[in-house]
């Protein structure tokens, strides 16, 4: 049974199929019309912070004492006194909860500096990655966070061309880096990753060769949807011929005579093309050590400055090794996936039943950096990622990994406003709507309650519009609106949770911020339960003279 609410009367959202516990439905179609709350808030943006109706209203939480452990039963503590990082306003009481300085930053070296603690997940082969990309691409440069070209674009790009099985030219790959770099202002980065079937098509020299200090590398050791390497299915058979020939296993083997004829039956519809696993020699941790430090050193020489490493919701074996391995190179950045996160094809019973949920994982990776820090290493920067959505769980996140946590990875959240931006550009600009894959012929009800036209309908266009000028607002998707629309609304949500925390800069959160709402919760996640969090001070207070 799905614990997590479907619909919530106070924000007026609803989720089309079974909610996940960051509000997301576990299925997010992107010709969907609404309206879980990440949906509207990519058109309402911050409003979606606060009860509808105001003025003919009240409102009340249903909040109870949460069951299980979970996200949703960590507690973010407030307090009625203090400031940490606060500007000098704070010392005369005139601060506001808006002067919170959301700017972080990561990295061994050269430090890659970000507006936001946010970043998107990795957005690969997948088809409805490569639809809506230029959405994702313009809207993350232009709110300064960080994107993830996920693995395999070179190896299922029919246009690419191999030499000497290495890549000579790729167009998709070339296309993901200059929508990206065409809004790119200092902020933020490209991130492309690099698995098992990239480094055997010589993605990183490619990349070294075209975009020299352009690009961050990351080595990828799994996700929290599955531990098999990527997937996605085609429904052509030619295609599932090309990517075959291409060196990948394609599930059903689409060069047997009866695999053919069911597909010119219909009785097969569809191929599954899956990637190598990688690491398959034996061994123990010197192994690993040594295989992994010379594939650093490897992209090293190749001159890439900046490196990091993805790794995904394996036990607590792979995790000690991807934080003392990722401290040891000096990587720029370790993404920690935990069970739940996903954005593209997984296989299903897989995704629902591997893995360490994301935070029991990221619970123990703050443990295990700890266990680092205190024999004198500086530990590797930390990204959690895995099924987060809400301002709330991007506070808890940082909190609870703090002070090695400095970004929150997204996947399916970043990815729904190109959707939606995209279908809302394919009505109101006909000609556009093959160009940015719009689902729709006509405005929904869901949209046109809130306008007709993009000025009516992104809450934050005008604040887009004023940063680049009417003139480039007619070639910049609709999708990069919606997406600095939402993050908008995360951000100032973000804000006024620290504020209330007395921390006016990101980096000042501490696991001090959190207690468990639960007694299994406060086990699991080695914080205090909600009731004991400074009860011992308190009691000092009531039973001093």
């Amino acid at each position: 049974m799905n614990q997590w609410i479907k619909s919530n009367d106070v924000l007026g959202t609803t989720n089309r199929g079974t909610p996940t516990e960051a509000g997301l439905c576990t299925l997010c179609r992107a010709d969907c019309q609404g309206k879980c709350e990440t949906w509207l808030s990519c058109l309402a943006g911050r409003e979606t912070l606060y009860p509808r109706d105001f003025g003919r209203i009240t409102a009340g939480s249903g909040n109870v004492t949460p069951v299980g452990v979970s996200y949703n039963a960590l507690r973010i503590m407030g307090y009625h006194y203090g400031s940490q990082g606060a500007p000098e306003s704070a010392a005369s009481g005139d601060s506001m909860f808006n002067e919170v300085c959301l700017e972080t930053e990561f990295g061994a070296g050269d430090p890659v500096r970000c507006r936001y603690p946010f970043m998107t997940g990795a957005l690969g082969s997948t088809f409805i990655a490569a639809k809506y990309w230029d959405s994702f691409a313009a809207g993350s440069a232009l709110c300064g966070i960080p994107i993830v070209v996920g693995e395999n674009v070179v190896g299922v790009d029919r246009e690419s061309v191999f030499e000497k099985g290495r890549i000579k030219k790729s167009p998709e790959l070339e296309r993901r880096l200059t929508s990206y770099l065409r809004y790119f202002e200092g902020y933020g980065a490209i991130i492309v990753q690099l698995n098992v079937e990239d480094a055997r098509n010589g993605v990183a020299e490619f990349l070294a060769e075209k975009y020299p200090g352009q690009v961050i590398i990351e080595l990828k050791w799994g996700q929290g949807a599955k531990d098999i390497g990527g997937e996605i299915e085609v429904s052509s058979l030619d295609y599932a011929l090309f990517l075959k020939e291409r060196g990948y296993l394609v599930d059903p083997d689409p060069s047997l005579p009866e695999v053919r004829k069911a597909f010119e039956h219909g009785a097969i519809r569809g191929f599954a093309r899956h990637s190598r696993l990688g690491y398959l020699e034996a061994g123990g941790y010197e192994e690993v050590r040594t295989k992994f430090m010379e594939q650093v050193a490897h992209l090293r020489a190749l001159g890439f400055g900046r490196i990091t490493l993805k790794t995904g919701a394996y036990g607590m074996l792979a995790l000690a090794q991807a934080l003392r391995l990722a401290t040891e190179a000096r990587l720029d950045l370790l993404t920690i996936d935990g069970a739940g996160g996903g954005t593209g094809m997984s296989p299903w019973d897989m995704m629902e039943q591997w893995g360490v949920p994301s935070i029991l994982l990221h619970s123990k990776a703050q443990e295990y950096a700890a266990l680092l820090a205190a024999r004198g290493h500086k530990v590797v920067d930390l990204a959690f990622g895995g099924g987060l959505a809400r301002p709330s769980q991007i506070t808890k996140a940082l909190a609870l990994g703090a002070p090695y946590v400095k970004m929150v990875c997204m996947g399916r959240a970043m990815m729904i406003p190109g959707f939606l931006g995209s279908n809302i550009e394919g009505v109101l600009r006909p000609a556009n709507r093959a160009k940015v894959n719009g689902n729709w012929d006509q405005l929904p009800k869901t949209v046109t309650d809130i306008g007709r036209t993009p000025e009516e309908i992104f809450n934050g266009y005008h604040a887009v519009e004023q940063k680049l000028g009417a003139e480039a607002m007619k070639d910049l998707p609709f999708g990069a609106v919606a997406m600095w629309t939402l993050v908008d609304k995360l951000a100032c949500g973000l804000q006024q949770l620290l504020a209330g925390a007395r921390k006016f800069k990101v980096g000042e959160l501490s696991r001090d911020d959190l207690a468990a709402g639960n007694r299994e919760t406060a086990r699991e996640t080695g914080l205090t339960f909600v009731t004991e969090a400074q009860d011992e001070v308190a009691r000092k207070i009531l039973t001093s003279r």
